[in-house]
This record gives structure tokens, C-alpha cells and sequence, in this order.
């Protein structure tokens, strides 16, 4: 069993995928081909976003949109601590100042309601991460950001492209939406790869000069930038997994609806992911909770079942980001130590999904 089954999902794509590799390798155009600007107006069709700039990594995409805002030293960007350390990394290695908020204990997702508080003169960005597969309460969170004099705010999309709030598309629901395509994520390549979507023409410009090194055209560097494009190749072999995409979104869900209901019945002391009104989940990530996760960690390995954590320690809590900031976050220290991610892709198995489910009933 695989924690994501990439090998059934690549037998069933493997004629479009070689016919997509096989073209590139013909024109031999590794770098800024036409599959870039192919892939870049399928997902702005696909989120309904105005612009999208294909770049080299989920992480660069941050990156990128902080740079197109002007990010610098000194200012403030206020984030989630429960996260993957990229979408704090970025901050830092602006010079500019994490501002964590606390998470909902029932989603893990940034609390909306504790942002206003830390609002001050120095916040210059808002990022929000869409947790799992599931966005934060992103009307909330754009009509704070508007109050207090149109701060800019980033969804960090890495987890959930193809979910939906409110009949939109996660990555076009602020300012700036991210995503990333590592070969685990709801749409990914192989290797890596990532994508920034906007409405703002101005930002949109920004963010393509600054992936090529800030150039408006070539040699003309009009502003600093980094070498952040996203290969010829990867943006075909995500050309090719799109045609199946919408389809993998509804087995996720089939799939995490199945698991929930096998929960409830089975493992009273676990907790499966809540979902929120107007909120519709892609399951980046199928995570529960519970209060037995070491028992059940060393069970599923013995068993040879994959498990993960998303994430054991806060980013405020980690070694190299401890002491930039002194603030504890509760609800993310309690939650680190209960979250547990079990295996999801489209081609997981009911026979998978039963004997994973048998086996989380024995300390559940």
C-alpha cells in the first residue's frame, strides 16, 4: 500500500503522458516552451483567476508574490504557525517579521477571528494556509485585510488546489493565490514545480519578471529577482494529469466521505476532519485526530501501513524559528501532538480503506 498511489495513477494516464513528454523532447524547448503558456491558460480557466504564472516550487511561489508586494525588512506578515515551514521560510528570508495566529481546533486552519488582534501598522501581507485540502474563512479574512487599508492576503493553496469556498476556486479567492505541484499534492508533476494566480495586472507583471530574474525582457533587469520558472517538462506532465484531475477530485472526496463514515462507526476515539458550511474539501490530505497517535503510528507500521503527521511542531516551535518571535499559540502546541494523516489518493482501494480502518478501530 502506498500513502499516495502514484504508479496507478500514471498506468492510467500513460498515453497522454508520453505523448505530452514525447512533444517536448521533439521541439527541445526545456525552458519557457509553449506547454508553459499552455498550462498557465488551462488554470486560469480552471480557478477563474485573470493571471497565472507557472514557477519552480510551491515555496517560490510565496516567494515571488512577497516580492511583487514589496516585502521587506522590518515589515510584518501575518501567517498560521501550523504549516509546513515554507510558508514562514519566505517571510524570513525577506527580513521581514512572522506574526503567527493561532489555529481552530476543529480544522487546524488559521482562526480568522484572532487576526484582527494582531494587526499593526507594519503588517504588509496577510498569508493564509488552506490546511489539508480546506481554505480558512477567506470572506472574513479579505474583508479584515480591506478595513485596515487593503492589506494584501496570500492563500498558501498548496494543499488544496481544486477545493472551492463559497462557489469559487481555492488560488482565486484574494489577492494572490499559490499552489504547488510536488508530485504529493492534489495536482502535481514530477518533481517540482508551482503556481502564483492573481486579478491584478500590476502584481501579475511582477511576478513574471522577478521568476526570470527580475527581467522585463531580455537582459533588461527591471527589478531583483531569483531563477524561479517552472520546467517545459513538468508543466506537461501536469498538462497530462489534468485530464484526469476533475475526476480525482471526486474520488478524494467519495473516498474521505467513505473513511468519515467508517470512523464514526468503528473508532470512537478518533476524530475525522471537520468540514465547514460552504466549504468543499479537495483532501490534500485525509487527517484525524487522536489522542493515541503513537500507538497508532507504531500499530500502522508494523502493519506496513503508511501514515504521516502534518506537522509535529508548530513552526514556532522549531529550532531555527523559536527565537524570532515569542508567542505561543495553544491550540497549534495541543494539535501537533493529535494529528495523524492516513493514506489518500483517487486509487485507494476499499480493500485498503477497510484494513487501514481495522486497524485504526484496534487503539481507536
Amino acid at each position: 500500500m502506498d500513502f499516495i498511489n502514484l504508479k496507478a495513477q500514471q498506468a492510467s494516464i500513460k498515453p497522454e503522458l508520453d505523448r505530452r513528454i514525447a512533444d517536448v523532447l521533439k521541439h527541445g524547448q526545456y525552458i519557457m516552451g509553449p506547454e508553459v503558456k499552455e498550462l498557465e491558460e488551462r488554470l486560469q480557466i480552471y480557478t477563474g483567476a485573470k493571471y497565472c504564472i507557472t514557477v519552480s516550487s510551491g515555496t517560490d511561489a510565496l516567494l515571488i508574490s512577497l516580492m511583487a508586494l514589496g516585502i521587506k525588512s522590518g515589515d510584518e506578515v501575518i501567517t498560521t504557525p501550523f504549516t509546513f515551514v515554507s510558508s514562514v521560510e519566505v517571510i524570513v528570508n525577506l527580513g521581514a517579521k512572522p506574526v503567527y495566529v493561532d489555529i481552530e481546533p476543529d480544522t487546524c486552519n488559521i482562526d480568522a477571528l484572532k487576526i484582527e488582534e494582531k494587526i499593526t501598522p507594519k503588517t504588509k501581507a496577510i498569508i493564509s494556509v488552506s490546511l489539508y485540502g480546506q481554505t480558512a474563512d477567506m470572506d472574513y479574512i479579505n474583508a479584515l485585510a480591506e478595513k485596515y487599508g487593503n492589506i494584501p492576503v496570500i492563500e498558501d493553496a498548496a494543499q488544496s488546489f481544486g477545493a472551492i469556498y463559497k462557489g469559487k476556486k481555492s488560488c482565486n479567492l484574494s489577492t494572490i493565490g499559490c499552489t504547488s505541484f510536488f508530485p504529493s499534492k492534489p495536482l502535481g508533476c514530477y518533481g517540482d514545480g508551482g503556481a502564483i494566480f492573481t486579478s491584478n495586472e500590476d502584481i501579475a507583471i511582477a511576478c513574471r519578471e522577478i521568476r526570470v530574474h527580475g527581467q522585463s525582457k531580455r537582459y533588461f533587469h527591471t527589478r531583483v529577482g531569483i531563477s524561479g520558472r517552472m520546467d517545459t517538462l513538468q508543466c506537461a506532465i501536469v498538462l497530462a494529469k489534468m485530464e484526469r484531475f476533475e475526476w480525482e477530485v471526486k474520488k478524494r472526496q467519495q473516498i474521505a466521505e467513505r473513511y468519515t463514515r467508517l470512523i464514526i462507526d468503528n473508532c470512537s476515539l478518533v476524530i475525522p476532519p471537520t468540514i465547514v458550511k460552504h466549504r468543499v474539501s479537495v483532501y490534500g490530505q485525509y487527517t484525524i485526530y487522536t489522542k493515541h497517535r503513537e500507538q497508532l503510528l507504531l500499530l500502522f507500521k508494523d502493519a506496513g501501513i503508511p501514515s504521516a503527521v502534518h506537522y509535529p511542531l508548530p513552526v514556532n516551535e522549531q529550532p531555527a524559528y523559536k527565537e524570532l518571535i515569542a508567542l505561543k499559540t495553544p491550540i497549534a502546541h495541543q494539535l501537533a501532538k493529535q494529528v495523524m494523516s492516513l493514506p489518500m489518493s483517487a486509487d485507494l482501494s476499499e480493500k485498503d480503506q477497510n484494513l487501514i480502518i481495522n486497524y485504526l478501530s484496534l487503539k481507536g
